[in-house]
């Protein structure tokens, strides 16, 4: 950690969030990207972009966007952004609301124009510290946590609204979280596997045994996570949100 000062709120933040046409980063691409720069809990920069896919918009995506294939149609590919994406992560903490669903698009897009995602760089997630404070609350969404902390969500599902209050949960969690920026990266590291047990506790509950490991399978594994429609849906477990929207398990 010597590259990076000792206190996570004296690490500048870049706070990202993107909008998508699906949930596979491999084969699904980005329609909006934001960056908000935080300082000292303060936002000092905002980067937005809508992106032009080169591929149709699906309606489930325009549902829960807003984002349609006119809105893109002039925007530039993502190849025409990398460069700018690209410097917004060097040499800062990179922060996400449920960051590997964002983190696997972005680094999918920056490895397609020859770049790369910094591996190097703290990263931080306020769905893991949501959970561990509000385990009783149903859900844990950014949409439910943005009310019960008191920060308006004007714009959910757009990419730099999204990304801004995520830097302001996180900020709202401070008195909760660790100093030191060590301290706080192994406390998430922690927390972060004690979830993961706990919810694999409960997919191997799920009935025909091996029906959501293979889910999991299916998604390229759970560390992708499921996306803006479950962020923002009612149920709190992402597995039990995806089979629960299977028509065949709603009858």
């Amino acid at each position: 950690m010597s590259n990076w000062p000792e206190l996570w709120k004296d690490l500048t933040l870049s706070v990202i969030d993107v909008e998508t046409t699906g949930l596979d980063p491999q084969n699904d691409r980005v329609t909006e990207v934001g960056i908000i720069r935080f300082e000292g809990g303060e936002v000092v920069e905002t980067y937005g972009k809508l992106v032009n896919p080169g591929c149709p918009i699906p309606e489930e995506s325009t549902r829960i966007t807003g984002i349609k294939d006119e809105d893109v149609k002039d925007a530039p590919r993502f190849e025409e952004i990398a460069s700018e994406v690209h410097e917004r992560l060097q040499g800062v903490g990179i922060v996400a609301y449920n960051l590997a669903f964002d983190r696997s698009f972005i680094r999918y897009e920056l490895e397609r124009c020859g770049l790369s995602w910094p591996e190097e760089s703290p990263t931080l997630d306020p769905l893991i510290f949501a959970r561990q404070f509000f385990k009783n609350h149903p859900r844990k969404n950014l949409g439910a946590i943005c009310k019960l902390l008191g920060i308006p969500l004007e714009e959910a599902h757009r990419a730099t609204h999204d990304a801004t209050v995520t830097g302001h949960v996180l900020y709202a969690f401070a008195d909760r979280l660790p100093e030191q920026l060590d301290a706080l990266l192994m406390l998430q590291a922690q927390w972060e596997q004690q979830q993961a047990a706990e919810m694999s506790g409960w997919r191997g509950r799920g009935r025909s045994g091996g029906d959501f490991e293979s889910l999991g399978d299916a998604l390229g594994g759970a560390a992708i996570g499921l996306g803006p429609a479950y962020i923002y849906g009612d149920e709190a477990d992402p597995l039990r949100a995806l089979y629960m929207s299977v028509p065949e398990a709603n009858d």
